[in-house]
């Protein structure tokens, strides 16, 4: 394996319904079936792409959602991790939007999300708190509460290296 890693722009949301749950897919490494995590929806940053345009446009292809309202950039987080085969430099910006619970459409999906992608949940934050499942960010619970409250950070929160884990995007 390639000891440097490339460099990839992303962008995740937290998408939680008017009853407090938040949205999470579970995915498992192709190349590392043992290799299981639950993470919100997101995905890279394409060529030419505003991190707003390319959250839109993740939110749509893995969830069929295209009206909500955009709310505020909540984190940035940096992780090295190994996906796929690839060693990964993951510099994701987090985002934070209050929906109405909604069915979940996954026909956007690209054929590795179709593999990748093993189980789809809408979780309180009594269940995060207590899972034991790994989650992305690992503090998800701790890290939501305040959000689910509208405590808003002023600038985005820096999650910088805490969550280095193999395949957890």
């Amino acid at each position: 394996m390639n000891t440097i890693p490339k460099v990839r722009s992303a962008v995740r949301i937290l998408l939680v319904d008017e009853s407090d749950r938040t949205f999470l897919f579970k995915g498992q490494d192709p190349k590392n079936k043992s290799d299981m995590f639950w993470a919100p929806v997101g995905g890279a940053i394409e060529s030419g792409e505003t991190p707003e345009a390319a959250i839109r446009r993740e939110v749509f292809e893995e969830t069929g959602l295209s009206n909500f309202e955009l709310g505020p950039h909540i984190w940035n987080r940096e992780v090295i991790l190994t996906w796929n085969g690839l060693l990964i430099h993951s510099k994701e910006m987090w985002f934070f939007s209050r929906v109405d619970h909604f069915q979940i459409d996954i026909s956007g999906f690209t054929e590795l999300e179709r593999q990748t992608t093993l189980d789809q949940k809408w979780w309180t934050l009594d269940e995060l708190s207590q899972t034991h499942e790994v989650l992305t960010p690992h503090r998800l619970a701790k890290l939501l509460a305040p959000l689910i409250e509208g405590q808003f950070p002023e600038i985005p929160l820096e999650l910088i290296h805490e969550d280095s884990l193999e395949g957890t995007f």
